[in-house]
């Protein structure tokens, strides 16, 4: 099981590399949007280098395009490919009929896909079956459609070993570190996390308790 950083912010990002845990980094578009007004490119390429600079190897990064137009999120995942020479690069496509072309198209470029806002069982499953290398399920809004999204993604992820699918599941829409735990326990590859989340993952009262308890302790033997 891995953590992705769900995120475009660069501190957070950053924070994150210098702590050694992250497996990648997912963003799209509204994650963009929080940032300040930029030339896309210039930010993702600015995420590259701190990935580079912190001594990772090409991270699976996802970036999504922005057109709802077949052809369109075609030419724009065959423009970041080009204009970011990034091995890691997925290229997050929304799951939809006629979107499963699209997926259909990169693949055989040769061009790594994410299938992301996978809200159903069938969804994620039509997903891997038509090849995307991972397939994106958003935990907290399946919930909120009133499904136990720890039993999709149970499900799925039997689904797609008994295929003998090689898609990864990742987990997103993450809204408490419930849905961290119970998204790991059921099954998920990866959870793409946001970084607010990662300070609490770390974090219990009775550990700090038992810090102190043992410094005071020490200290008291010391005397």
């Amino acid at each position: 099981m891995k953590i992705f950083i769900d995120s475009a912010n660069l501190t957070d990002i950053e924070d994150a590399l210098k702590r050694g845990f992250p497996s990648g980094i997912t963003t799209n578009p509204s994650i963009l949007a929080k940032e300040k007004k930029c030339d896309f490119r210039e930010h993702i390429h600015k995420i590259i280098q701190l990935v580079r600079d912190h001594g990772y190897r090409d991270i699976p990064l996802s970036v999504e395009v922005f057109s709802t137009d077949t052809a369109e999120m075609i030419r724009q995942a065959e423009e970041f490919v080009e204009e970011f020479h990034y091995e890691g690069l997925n290229i997050k496509v929304p799951i939809g009929w006629d979107e499963l072309s699209v997926i259909k198209k990169l693949k055989d470029k040769s061009i790594r896909v994410n299938c992301t806002c996978c809200m159903a069982y069938n969804q994620a499953v039509m997903a891997a079956e038509a090849g995307s290398d991972f397939v994106s399920l958003f935990s907290g809004r399946i919930r909120d459609i009133g499904y136990d999204s720890s039993a999709v993604i149970s499900a799925v992820k039997q689904t797609i070993e008994d295929r003998g699918c090689p898609s990864k599941i990742i987990v997103g829409s993450i809204r408490h570190i419930a849905d961290i735990n119970e998204a790991m326990q059921a099954g998920a590859d990866i959870v793409t996390v946001p970084p607010k989340f990662f300070r609490q993952m770390c974090s219990h009262p009775k550990t700090t308790e038992a810090v102190n308890q043992f410094i005071t302790d020490f200290k008291e033997w010391l005397k």
